[in-house]
This record gives C-alpha cells, sequence and structure tokens, in this order.
C-alpha cells in the first residue's frame, strides 16, 4: 500500500500508473483540467487498453468542460459514461489500473488540487479493496442500486455515516482529522463525547456547532481540499467525503480505512507539520488567499500550450470551419486569438467555482 500526499507528489504518479497499464484503465472524474492524464488515457487506449471513464453528470460551473472532456475522450476511442442524476453530486475520485490496483483520492484531477492543495490518495492491492471499487464503478456506470459490500470501502450515501462514526468512536487516545469544514450535528456531537472522555480531538479546518474541547485550527501555506481521520495513530480514513450531512447523506463520495503502517505515519507526519506552521511562518499565499487565487489563474494559463486540450480544441474549431477558409492571415490571427481567449476564459470560471465549491 502507498499514500500519496498533494502537493508534493504532484501527477507523475498518477501518469505513470496509466502509462503502465496492460489492459483496462476505469477511472472516475468529478473536475478534470490535467492535459498529462488526458494525454495519457488517449495513448493508452491507442496502444490498445481497454480505458473507461465515468465522468459526472454535473459539478458547480464546470458542466460544459466535462460535456467537451467526453468528446474528446469519445474521439480518442475511450469508453465515456455519464453518472446519473439521482444524487446531489458525484463527487468521488478514483482510478483503478488492471483491475488489479486502486487509487482512492481526495483530489481532483485538477491544477488547483495537485499543484496548491493539501490532499491525500491511497493506493492499493488488496483484493477485497479492488473489486468493491470495481463494483461500485458497475454499479453508478449502469445506473443500478449500489449495496455496500466492506465495511473499510466507505461509500456515501450507503456506509459512510455508519463507518465514520464507528471509526471515531474506536479512538481511545487521538483524533487527527482534516476536514474543511465538519459540521454534521450527529459527528459533532461524537468527537465533542471523545473529547469530554478525555481523547485529544484536532481538526485542521473547521468544526461547526458547539465544539468543547475540540482543538481546530485552519491550514496555513495550502489550500485544503482534503478528508482524513486518523484514529489513535493505528488507523486512517482517506476519501472524498467531508463530516457534513450532505456529504453523508446525499451525495456520492468514496474512501477507505485502512491500517497499513506506512500510509498511517505518512499522514501522521504531515499532519503534525501542517498543525505546527504559525501564521507568522505561513506563505504570503495563505495569508492572502485573493493573491493566492490570482496567481494560481496566472500560473495556470501560463502552462496551456497548443498541445493542451482547452486550447488545442479552440483552435481546431477555428481551422476546420468553412467559414473561415476564405480570411487573410491577419484574420485568421485574430479569430484564433479570440477562440484561444474564451477557452481560457471559460477554464479560469471553471477555477473559480471550484476555488468557491465545498
Amino acid at each position: 500500500m502507498k499514500l500519496l500526499i498533494q502537493p508534493e507528489d504532484g501527477v507523475s504518479p498518477l501518469v505513470s500508473a496509466i502509462k503502465k497499464a496492460k489492459k483496462t484503465v476505469d477511472i472516475v472524474i468529478f473536475r478534470f483540467d490535467r492535459a498529462e492524464i488526458e494525454a495519457a488515457l488517449k495513448a493508452a487506449s491507442k496502444r490498445g487498453v481497454s480505458v473507461s471513464a465515468l465522468i459526472a453528470y454535473a459539478n458547480h460551473g464546470g458542466e460544459r468542460s466535462l460535456r467537451k472532456l467526453e468528446m474528446r475522450l469519445l474521439e480518442a476511442g475511450v469508453t465515456v459514461t455519464r453518472t446519473a442524476a439521482d444524487l446531489s453530486r458525484y463527487h468521488d475520485k478514483m482510478l483503478i489500473i488492471d483491475r488489479r490496483v486502486l487509487y482512492v483520492m481526495s483530489f481532483n484531477l485538477t491544477h488547483l488540487d495537485i499543484d496548491h492543495s493539501r490532499g491525500f490518495g491511497v493506493v492499493t492491492r488488496k483484493t477485497k479493496l479492488v473489486r468493491e471499487a470495481l463494483r461500485l464503478v458497475k454499479t453508478d456506470t449502469e445506473r443500478t442500486r449500489y449495496k455496500a459490500g466492506l465495511d473499510t470501502f466507505v461509500v456515501s450515501p450507503v456506509n459512510a455515516r455508519k463507518q465514520l462514526l464507528a471509526l471515531i468512536g474506536r479512538a481511545k487516545k487521538e483524533l487527527l482529522i482534516y476536514d474543511p469544514k465538519a459540521d454534521d450535528a450527529q459527528v459533532v456531537r461524537a468527537l465533542s463525547e471523545q473529547a469530554r472522555k478525555g481523547v485529544s480531538v484536532r481538526v485542521i479546518g473547521a468544526v461547526g456547532g458547539r465544539q468543547g474541547n475540540l482543538q481546530a485550527r485552519k491550514l496555513l501555506g495550502f489550500r485544503l481540499h482534503t478528508r482524513a481521520i486518523v484514529r489513535d495513530r493505528r488507523e486512517v480514513f482517506v476519501g472524498s467525503q467531508s463530516l457534513r450531512k450532505a456529504e453523508l447523506d446525499a451525495r456520492r463520495e468514496v474512501g477507505v480505512i485502512v491500517r497499513d503502517a506506512a500510509v498511517v505515519k505518512g499522514i501522521v507526519k504531515t499532519f503534525e507539520a501542517d498543525w505546527s506552521v504559525k501564521p507568522t511562518e505561513a506563505t504570503a499565499v495563505a495569508a492572502t488567499p485573493v493573491k493566492d487565487l490570482k496567481k494560481k489563474l496566472k500560473a495556470t494559463v501560463a502552462k496551456l500550450s497548443p498541445l493542451d486540450p482547452v486550447v488545442k480544441e479552440a483552435v481546431d474549431d477555428v481551422v476546420l470551419k468553412e467559414d473561415n477558409v476564405n480570411l487573410n492571415t491577419q484574420e485568421v490571427k485574430e479569430t484564433v486569438a479570440k477562440a484561444v481567449k474564451e477557452a481560457v476564459r471559460e477554464r479560469v470560471q471553471d477555477m473559480l467555482n471550484e476555488s468557491a465549491a465545498p
């Protein structure tokens, strides 16, 4: 079992995994703007790997990007399926290689999440977890009902509330939690009760409602987009669901509970480092969120090239339109510039939506 830590690990492990796939790649997407991953998926399909993508029917303001992604992947021979619309959001993020290696991630496949946000991913070959993930992907692809088959595979709204409350209840000494905002009433009561019993409860993020002896502080230096719970430094949950009612009861969210020593140690080490950062030591990015966002957007725009999907698609649209055949060189330049500008504007808006989304 292996732990991915963002932004330290970056996109390379995911691209490498797809490149090494021999038979199948199954990927579940909520948000996506990584050209490297898209290129790897297309290349895998081209070399004969069966690539299947399950894409959310919607996200906060980014539906157009998802639909364009679907079309690009379909053109490359990828099997694309859209999730149902029965839940308020399909927010899970998974990658399965050759039906043998499972990646369960708290982060989206975007520049903002991978390059600028605290996130975790668990990579496992445990047969039971891989099989359960494949079964969930199959039921969501076929839009049939999923029934939980494994306590350590945590799925909202099926068994997440039960399993995460049980994990919290098993704590004897300590709970370390990453959560942008834990405010589910039942969960907050459970955390407060554990604190009352003497369990040390520390949260990087925020806790709603009455907190009692709970300790909470903001993450400094990075955007917080991970969800994790470490119980007594022996057991850890990593997934896409916050301890919020909507994410426990109304959305598709996925996580895993594992006892792998290396994974636990890695998250504990990261937590303690993040917890120890003082406001005076934090980067200017953490202190000025508006300036931070502008830097992120500027960095993303700077990375765009004719090889990146968002720009390539805009250029292709101009070049392939019959009514542009008679344009002179200057008019072509202006038309292409306008198309690229609009494509970049859409991507920037997607990033703004993502940054604002819970």
